[in-house]
């Protein structure tokens, strides 16, 4: 990917994550880009081409962020993977905040736009294939449905830390209870050995 290429996506990003959905122009990715007008265009011929462009740096992110949060190789332990977890969300919700609204937003306009929606399971469904990969490793009885309770549990957790406002959670509360409950539901009481 070229640089410029890469600083169009990640200006489009920062779009929909400041300003939203309905923000995402060409004109206003390359204005944030600090790009000559019609840059985006030449990489992106169309918004559905320009989004696409964004769910696959977003999805190259998130694998550099998995690869920096397992980094030794080996799949965690419970503990481990409680504690990969617990960082996932306080990043996701904190310095990383801006991608993490622009995912939600895309997640949202998949609603509504059904070709949005099919590139967006896919590459959810990758992520969660990851995951389902781990809880085999420990001792998941149904791998599949529990990354998918996992994966839904934490995107409802995030959605919950960045909106709220409602004095329950000003974004400090540590989200490792939850998730160990969580876990808990989904693995076996014995480490599988």
């Amino acid at each position: 990917m070229t640089d410029k290429r890469a600083a169009v996506l990640d200006a489009a990003i920062e779009v929909l994550g400041t300003e939203g959905v309905r923000a995402l122009t060409h004109r206003r990715v390359d204005a944030r880009a600090g790009v000559p007008a019609g840059s985006t265009s030449n990489y992106f011929r169309t918004r559905g081409a320009l989004v696409e462009g964004v769910l696959d740096r977003l999805l190259q992110a998130d694998r550099r962020d998995l690869a920096v949060l397992t980094a030794g190789g080996r799949a965690p332990d419970r503990q481990g993977l409680e504690d990969l977890l617990r960082d996932y969300v306080l990043y996701a919700t904190g310095p990383d905040a801006v991608k993490t609204r622009a995912r939600l937003a895309l997640f949202v306009e998949s609603t509504t736009v059904p070709a949005l929606r099919a590139s967006v399971g896919a590459r959810r469904g990758e992520l969660r294939d990851w995951g389902a990969g781990i809880l085999a490793a420990l001792g998941a009885d149904d791998p599949e449905a529990a990354a998918r309770i996992v994966v839904d549990y934490l995107d409802g957790v995030i959605l919950h830390r960045l909106t709220s406002a409602d004095g329950e959670d000003d974004g400090q509360t540590d989200p490792q209870v939850g998730i160990g409950r969580v876990l808990d539901a989904v693995l076996p009481r014995t480490p599988v050995m």
